[in-house]
């Protein structure tokens, strides 16, 4: 049995015939490297969550939908909708002030915490810690 995909590219869209065996042999290669993604991604959160001094840690996606969370439901709903606007309003100023140029990384210091925000396309993390002495 054959199986007919359409690649879009522009305005175009090419007919692209597959056997059901290519078919489901790419679906499994794309599972396997989603999992590879997504073990680094834990892997890494661990780490950042066992660093000295890390209160908490969240995950937001494009939509500013907490998606993981290591804190309270409250306050990772208020830290991830003032980040998000505080990101984007970040964003903004910085490619006002050179459209060449993204923020990527944003670092906010107060008398009682330290926020470390990474900006990615698809999410924001968000790293809570007491601030080195």
């Amino acid at each position: 049995m054959n199986t007919v995909l359409h690649f879009r590219s522009g305005l175009t869209s090419l007919p692209l015939l597959l056997t059901t065996e290519r078919c489901t042999e790419l679906q499994n290669r794309m599972l396997v490297d989603i999992s590879d993604k997504m073990a680094e991604v834990e892997e890494t959160l661990k780490r950042i969550e066992n660093h000295k001094g890390v209160i908490g840690t969240i995950v937001v996606n494009a939509e500013g939908i907490p998606i993981r969370t290591t804190l309270d439901n409250s306050t990772t709903l208020r830290y991830a909708s003032l980040l998000g606007q505080l990101s984007t309003m970040a964003q903004s100023t910085v490619r006002d002030i050179d459209p060449q140029n993204d923020l990527t990384f944003l670092r906010i210091r107060t008398k009682e915490h330290e926020i470390l925000v990474a900006l990615e396309d698809d999410f924001l993390l968000i790293a809570i810690q007491k601030p080195s002495k």
